[in-house]
């Protein structure tokens, strides 16, 4: 019972003059078809009694055809009526509702302007700027006291660093296979030395076989 009781409490006064319109459109709606049946019906007696040769009696129902059509163009009318008026109603409703969202979003402006007025937005944006500005001086001191040196320093841990990850992108390769060709160099750099006495002591004799004269 309290559920129906809260949904009647919902239908306002205007929901009802809605509806009351609506019905009254249905109504005579109905009452347009009644209408168009007996439009029907007198012009169908108006051609039998004429083709009965009784004039007076197909003129008096195209008289009756005549009134009644006449009732239904006042239905239409009528008709028309309502449905303007059923639209102009649910216009205003609409536009009701809007002026009422547009009140509520201009009190709620209102509020917020009253937390935050212009003194106290000029306020926030001069020490905004006041802050940015001190930050930018204490990059640009950070960026100017560096000396010589210091960039040097950083320069060459930018080097290492760079070295560093070259040589771990290198691949690696195992102790066991230098071994053989460490060897083979010291054997290579051993032989020169056993052998230049030899050389030497063939050079002594060339020389001295062309110092000698030829016989007669």
């Amino acid at each position: 019972m309290g559920s129906n009781s809260s949904k009647a409490s919902k239908i306002t006064a205007h929901d009802r003059a809605i509806l009351d319109l609506k019905v009254q459109r249905d109504k005579l709606k109905q009452y347009n078809k009644r209408l168009d049946l007996v439009i029907a019906k007198e012009l169908s007696l108006a051609k039998k009694h004429l083709a009965a040769g009784e004039k007076n009696k197909a003129l008096l129902a195209l008289r009756r055809k005549k009134f009644q059509e006449g009732l239904l163009e006042k239905t239409v009318l009528q008709m028309t009526n309502l449905d303007e008026l059923t639209f102009s109603i649910e216009q205003a409703m609409v536009e009701k509702e809007v002026f009422a969202g547009l009140a509520a979003g201009n009190q709620v402006l209102k509020e917020l302007h009253k937390e935050m007025s212009l003194s106290d937005v000029e306020k926030l944006m001069d020490e905004t700027a006041e802050s940015i500005a001190y930050q930018d001086e204490i990059d640009e001191m950070l960026s100017t006291r560096l000396s010589v040196a210091e960039e040097e320093d950083i320069e060459a841990e930018l080097d290492a660093m760079v070295a560093k990850e070259y040589e771990e992108r290198l691949p690696t390769v195992p102790a066991k296979e230098l071994n053989p060709v460490a060897v083979d160099y010291e054997e290579e750099e051993a032989e020169p030395s056993a052998t230049k006495p030899v050389a030497a002591k063939k050079q002594k004799q060339k020389q001295q076989a062309r110092n000698e004269p030829m016989l007669a």
